[in-house]
């Protein structure tokens, strides 16, 4: 990757709670990420609540979020807290984790 799109990519962390485990909301966004360029992780809190963590340009970011959303899993989430931040690097793919 070279430096002009590294400066271009941020990380963004995604707190969702509401009825999230149990209804396949894990696999469907590994899904939906397969639509975009983003890479991250998705994974079930021992609290309930789901976390993912998806780094690329925060356009491309923000329609992932809004299309994990449209993906029916909308009416499961009652609360998404999201934090963004500068890109780490080292994720590869988008994975399903713990």
């Amino acid at each position: 990757m070279d430096g002009m799109s590294a400066t271009n990519r941020c990380r963004m962390k995604v707190l969702y709670s509401g009825r999230v485990q149990g209804v396949g909301f894990r696999y469907t966004t590994q899904c939906v990420a397969r639509g975009f360029e983003v890479t991250g992780t998705v994974r079930n809190l021992p609290d309930g609540r789901v976390e993912l963590i998806a780094e690329g340009t925060r356009e491309e970011l923000e329609r992932f979020r809004q299309a994990i959303r449209r993906s029916g899993l909308d009416r499961f989430i009652q609360h998404e807290d999201v934090t963004w931040s500068e890109a780490v690097g080292g994720l590869q793919g988008f994975r399903i984790v713990g």
